[in-house]
C-alpha cells in the first residue's frame, strides 16, 4: 500500500510504502448512482446535508443556477462556488436536474450522507485499504487501475480534465463533469471507474502520519479526526493541478462536506 512512482503530493502521507493484510471482502462494481440513491430517499424521506444546509460546492464551468445564487468562492479554489439550491437532485443548482443522469454518480452527497445510505442498504463504506486493494484490480505496485500508461495512452482509460484547468476542458474523453459509471473499461476485479469520475468517501478518518505504522493487518485509520478520506480523483483532476487520479492518492474533507465531484461505493457487511 501507498505511493512507488513518485507522484505523491506533498502533504497527502501516501508513504512510506508498506504491507497490508486483508480480511476477504465484497465491493460494489460501481459508484452508488443517482437512480440507487433515489430509491434510498424515496423509501426513507432522507434529507442531504446540501439540502438542510441549502447550498454546495460547484465546479464554475458546471453553474446552473441564477448569479443571486452564488454566495460565494473561496480564494484559493476561485473555480469552486457555493451555490444556493445545488444538491444531488440539482447537481448544478437550482436551473439543473437528474434528467439522463440515472446512471451517473450521485454527488453532493457528504460523508454523513453516504453512511445514512449505507444504513438503509445494510452495507458500510470501504477502509482505505480496501479501497486500495480494490482498486489495484490485482495488479501490484500500479500507478492505475490498468497499469503504469497513462490515461490517454491508446485511447481514453478515465474521466479527467483535459486542456488548461480550469478554463478550458477540451472534452477529449466526452465529459465535462460526470460520466455513467459503467463507463471505460473495469478493472481486474471488475470494478468501474474507481480513479477519475468522482472521489469517493471512505470509512477512515484521514491522518497524514498514518502510513509511519508500518506494516499492518485489516487497519482502519485513526481513532479520531477532523476529516475523512477520499480517494480516486474527479473529472477535474489533471496533471497541472491534482494529478491524485491514481491508486495511492488520497485526499479528505470534513464529514459534512458536499461538493458537485464526490460519491462513493459500498462493502458488504462482515
Amino acid at each position: 500500500m501507498g505511493d512507488s512512482s513518485g507522484d505523491r503530493n506533498p502533504g497527502d502521507g501516501e508513504t512510506p510504502q508498506h504491507r497490508v493484510t486483508l480480511e476477504a471482502f465484497e465491493i460494489d462494481a460501481t459508484t452508488v448512482t443517482n437512480a440507487d440513491f433515489a430509491r434510498f430517499v424515496d423509501d426513507t424521506g432522507y434529507a442531504t446535508e446540501a439540502e438542510t444546509f441549502g447550498f454546495s460546492a460547484v465546479f464554475h464551468l458546471a453553474l446552473a443556477a441564477p448569479e443571486a445564487d452564488i454566495l460565494g468562492q473561496p480564494s484559493s479554489t476561485p473555480w469552486w462556488f457555493g451555490v444556493r439550491g445545488a444538491d444531488w437532485r440539482h447537481p448544478g443548482g437550482a436551473l439543473s436536474d437528474l434528467e439522463g443522469l440515472d446512471d451517473h454518480p450521485v454527488v453532493h452527497v457528504s460523508w454523513n450522507d453516504a453512511i445514512a445510505y449505507c444504513d438503509w442498504a445494510g452495507r458500510r463504506l470501504p477502509t482505505e485499504a480496501e479501497w486500495e486493494y480494490a482498486s489495484r484490480g490485482g495488479i501490484d505496485g500500479a500507478k492505475y487501475p490498468w497499469g503504469d500508461a497513462e490515461v490517454d495512452e491508446g485511447g481514453w482509460r478515465a474521466n479527467i480534465w483535459q486542456g488548461a484547468f480550469p478554463r478550458q476542458n477540451t472534452l477529449e474523453d466526452g465529459f465535462l463533469t460526470t460520466a455513467p459509471v459503467r463507463t471505460f473499461a473495469p478493472n481486474g476485479y471488475g470494478l468501474w471507474q474507481t480513479v477519475g469520475n468522482v472521489w469517493e468517501w471512505c470509512q477512515d478518518w484521514f491522518s497524514p502520519a498514518e502510513y509511519r505504522r508500518g506494516d499492518v493487518t485489516a487497519p482502519h485509520g485513526p481513532a479520531s479526526g477532523s476529516a475523512r478520506i477520499l480517494r480516486g480523483g474527479s473529472y477535474l483532476c489533471h496533471l497541472s493541478y491534482c494529478n491524485r487520479y491514481r491508486n495511492s492518492a488520497r485526499s479528505s474533507n470534513t464529514p459534512d462536506s458536499s461538493m458537485g465531484n464526490a460519491g462513493f461505493r459500498t462493502v458488504a457487511l462482515d
